[in-house]
């Protein structure tokens, strides 16, 4: 059985390997990666990347990255490109041809097809003298001096530096564009991140005949009701003129009993809430969110500018559409 602290020390071993590895990147974003990220700024198409093999792995990743923070992408298998997929480059598109080697076969091969139909080139590299950095209009250095492999044979050092430089490329390309967490939200639209940027509290809000309103002068006991059949734990008040004159809730219930007041003699002008806090259609439903944690309540009253009630939300709904 291994010795337990071999392990522990191979692991670490590796890990400062890959560090290093990764340090070594910092001083080669020079004009070199400047120049790449001009020609992907000007690009009028796709960065379309390829890679055999590990680096094939880590061109899907970093075309995954681009195509979410602003830059179309996607990744085309050199292998295939010589067999049909070609036809998916245009000489609109940037190229960014991955190889450790420089030399991969299956990705010099398709060079002289991606030059004809006037695509430009960019390559991620660890040997600068190789033909595909050669042939490159921009060469990104992703060599290394030595891979976590103890038998340096496997891609390792060698693969998380290039997946860097990627993340690194995908970066500055970001704010260049000005990039905002609204767009990442719009390529993520099903995620978390999505829910909290994009949706809004007239998506989920109850309106129209599931909203909790009665008239002022109402007795406490058919608020009561409406309270009940609604569901929220609460209920508007309306004046006669549909506007918002308080809020009702099982909390301003709780304090009425604690008081010893006879609920059928009441009406719900005498507990309500009068200055309660509401919410705009409009605004995203994070921000409901925001208010109810802040406040510490469960609910609020959609208004519109003049405070006519348009619907009403609590923390459930937030919960249910995954924005808490």
């Amino acid at each position: 059985m291994a010795d337990m602290k071999n392990l522990i020390k191979s692991a670490q071993h590796a890990i400062e390997i890959e560090r290093d590895g990764v340090n070594a990147l910092i001083p080669r974003i020079d004009e070199q990666f400047t120049r790449a990220c001009e020609i992907i700024l000007a690009c009028e198409g796709r960065v379309v990347v390829t890679g055999m093999g590990k680096s094939g792995h880590i061109g899907n990743k970093i075309a995954a990255t681009l195509a979410s923070t602003g830059t179309p992408s996607f990744f085309v298998h050199p292998g295939e490109a010589s067999h049909g997929d070609l036809g998916m480059i245009t000489g609109k598109d940037v190229v960014l041809a991955i190889s450790n080697s420089g030399n991969t076969s299956e990705v010099v091969t398709i060079l002289p097809l991606i030059k004809r139909m006037g695509a430009r080139l960019i390559s991620m590299t660890g040997k600068s003298d190789s033909v595909l950095a050669q042939e490159a209009d921009a060469n990104l250095d992703v060599s290394v001096s030595q891979e976590a492999c103890p038998l340096g044979l496997a891609p390792t050092t060698s693969t998380t530096v290039t997946l860097v430089m990627g993340d690194a490329l995908a970066v500055a390309l970001l704010e260049a564009k000005g990039f905002s967490a609204e767009d990442f939200a719009f390529s993520h639209p099903g995620g978390a991140l999505g829910r909290r940027l994009l949706l809004k509290v007239s998506d989920i809000m109850h309106a129209g005949e599931r909203t909790p309103v009665v008239p002022l002068g109402t007795p406490l006991g058919t608020a009561l009701l409406e309270v009940s059949q609604k569901g929220l734990g609460m209920t508007a008040v309306a004046d006669a003129e549909g506007k918002l004159a308080g809020l009702f809730t099982d909390g301003d219930l709780r304090r009425t009993i604690d008081k010893g007041c006879d609920i059928r003699e009441l009406l719900i002008d005498n507990v309500m809430t009068r200055h309660c806090k509401t919410i705009r259609a409009d605004v995203l439903a994070a921000e409901a969110l925001a208010v109810m944690e802040d406040y510490k309540i469960n609910g609020l009253i959609v208004t519109d500018k003049d405070l006519n009630i348009v619907g009403a939300i609590n923390m459930h709904d937030l919960l249910r559409a995954g924005v808490l």
